[in-house]
């Protein structure tokens, strides 16, 4: 989901989830918000709060947010 500036959010959810032996079922629980959502998230089709980024961040056993989820522009 790009902003007017070209900038889009990209995530490492999926690899994180798969180096833990997550699903998205279960690290949506873990979060509280639906498998859908997590699908989003991974696909780059939402762009999630920062209470959820947070969220998410712990469960994936990460330090900082920006390990998850990555600010790019479309030139990069």
């Amino acid at each position: 989901m790009k902003n007017i500036n070209g900038d889009y959010l990209k995530t490492n959810i999926r690899f994180l989830r798969h180096e833990l032996g997550l699903s998205q079922q279960n690290l949506a629980k873990e979060v509280d918000v639906t498998r859908q959502t997590i699908n989003a998230l991974e696909n780059g089709k939402y762009n999630p709060s920062l209470l959820l980024a947070y969220k998410i961040t712990k469960i994936l056993k990460c330090e900082y947010i920006e390990d998850v989820f990555l600010i790019k522009n479309e030139d990069d």
